[in-house]
């Protein structure tokens, strides 16, 4: 199965901006792109980085791949460096603005203030969505009864993730609360009780890139969560 390729050398500040910078393009020019479009939100994980689903009449769709904006369709592709909002929504010609009808942008727009985006971090962070997408969709072909949800990076929370009876699955980028790349699960009712070693998130549990490296090692942490979840919901038998 995939391994994580990458760098554990990048330094949690390159990591930070750049987790923001792209956060804002996701907000305010590819997800604004598709809701003028389709009223949808939902991005994907693509190699590099991440993208909308193909949209409108010439399956047009916005890319965003290391430190470039990617414009694509039936006409050809095109590509620009990132600078700024303002730069990247006139390269795709979209209205930038996160689709605020729909959520409380995460990010502000800040159409002039330039993009912080390093390109090891980038590559770093299109690498974890990738890995956490493929473990999660390994996992849904095996739960089959759960009724798993579509993986989807959603641009408010900037996170690929995916729900599963009750459960929500995901792989973040970093945040206020654990700035490095992680792993989750959260169970709907919280953590079960009783084994804080495992559940050591308010919300659940996470594990960071620094100690999830495979699909497969992914993937049998989600699996471990899940199986951890369903016993502790199910009553012990007493027999007389």
């Amino acid at each position: 199965m995939t391994a994580f390729t990458g760098s554990n050398d990048c330094s949690p500040a390159r990591l930070a901006v750049t987790r923001a910078g792209l956060h804002r393009v996701a907000e305010h020019v590819l997800a604004a792109a598709r809701y003028a479009e389709t009223g949808r939100i939902g991005l994907m994980p693509s190699p590099g980085g991440f993208r909308t689903p193909p949209f409108g009449t010439d399956d047009k769709f916005l890319a965003v791949e290391g430190t470039e904006l990617v414009v694509g369709g039936a006409a050809g592709t095109r590509r620009t460096a990132l600078t700024t909002i303002r730069a990247a929504a006139e390269f795709a010609g979209v209205t930038p603005g996160a689709p605020a009808q729909v959520y409380k942008p995460a990010t502000p727009v800040n159409l002039d203030e330039p993009l912080m985006i390093d390109l090891d971090a980038a590559r770093l962070l299109a690498g974890w969505y990738r890995l956490g997408a493929q473990a999660m969709s390994h996992l849904a072909a095996e739960i089959p009864g759960d009724q798993p949800g579509a993986v989807v990076l959603w641009p408010e929370h900037f996170d690929v993730g995916m729900t599963a009876a009750a459960i929500n699955y995901g792989a973040s980028p970093g945040d206020d609360q654990i700035p490095e790349p992680y792993l989750y699960v959260g169970p709907h009712d919280g953590p079960p009780p009783g084994d804080p070693a495992f559940w050591n998130a308010l919300f659940g549990a996470a594990r960071t890139f620094r100690q999830i490296g495979t699909v497969a090692e992914a993937a049998a942490f989600f699996r471990d969560a899940r199986d951890r979840t369903r016993a502790a919901a199910t009553p012990i038998r007493r027999t007389s």
